[in-house]
């Protein structure tokens, strides 16, 4: 029940923040290895990428990849979140005296993270079709390319994630600044917990958007990339430390609602199901 609340929990988020998923993709892109002032900007800023986006393609194009978004949310949150509630349920991540660790809060989430992303990783490679051909093509570690290099922003993001929102929770069941069952609790919880995985993330989340869609070769070898620190020292060197931030105001409007709707969903979800199983 655990992973099926999990999973459901995420997909709910993921209805309300897959435009933002498109927008943030496309304006990590554009301009890629070239220098600043060397490219036409399609796109000045999140709100001008929306209006454009809309008109050039038009309003559908917003959701495209929704359904292997809704699949891939619910494998990879469904294992992720309903294994650290697993084992936030079995009392393994506080300590003996009751408190939360939040060491063994870190290294849940982060090992938690690692489950789910590489379970997920050929969802979010593509879907259905694009599965069978990645398969044919590449074969079948062809549907994990990319995973390695995205491994280490899902290890630091999962981490920061639920180890912020378990010790923003602790904080704010300590200091009774509201009622422990109350939804408040959740709700800023979520949103500290939004604000310091979006800081965490953005650099890989660019580096893993463009291993996943840099061109390969016949042998599925990436012809831009090495792996993840050759991206990283690329983009650094051609466009610069901010480079590596490109689209954090995209990052933000959707990691930031994504990790809010998707843990209060989740701890609602949890919260409900404890009550009316008693």
């Amino acid at each position: 029940m655990d992973f099926l609340m999990s999973g459901l929990a995420a997909c709910g988020a993921c209805l309300f923040t897959n435009p933002l998923e498109v927008v943030k993709t496309r304006m990590q892109l554009q301009g890629e290895l070239q220098a600043p002032g060397t490219y036409q900007r399609h796109y000045r800023n999140v709100f001008h990428a929306f209006i454009t986006i809309g008109k050039v393609d038009g309003p559908a194009a917003l959701q495209k990849g929704l359904a292997p978004a809704l699949l891939y949310q619910f494998l990879m949150n469904g294992i992720r979140l309903g294994t650290y509630g697993l084992a936030e349920a079995g009392g393994y991540l506080h300590t003996a005296e009751g408190s939360l660790s939040q060491p063994r809060s870190a290294a849940t989430g982060a090992l938690a993270g690692v489950m789910g992303a590489y379970l997920g990783s050929p969802i979010y490679m593509g879907m259905f079709q694009a599965l069978s051909e990645i398969g044919q093509k590449h074969g079948l570690v062809g549907l994990w390319r990319g995973a390695l290099g995205g491994l280490p922003r899902v290890i630091i993001g999962s981490s920061t994630q639920l180890c912020t929102f378990s010790s923003t929770k602790d904080f704010i069941t300590q200091w009774e600044i509201f009622p422990p069952q109350s939804w408040k609790v959740a709700l800023v919880a979520a949103m500290v917990s939004g604000i310091a995985v979006v800081l965490a993330m953005t650099p890989f989340d660019v580096v893993s958007t463009r291993l996943y869609n840099q061109p390969t070769d016949a042998r599925g070898k990436g012809l831009m990339y090495r792996g993840m620190l050759d991206a990283l020292l690329q983009t650094a060197r051609t466009e610069g430390v901010f480079g590596m931030y490109k689209g954090i105001g995209a990052s933000y409007f959707r990691l930031g609602p994504h990790t809010i709707l998707s843990l209060f969903f989740w701890d609602r979800l949890r919260t409900l199901y404890c009550t009316y199983a008693k």
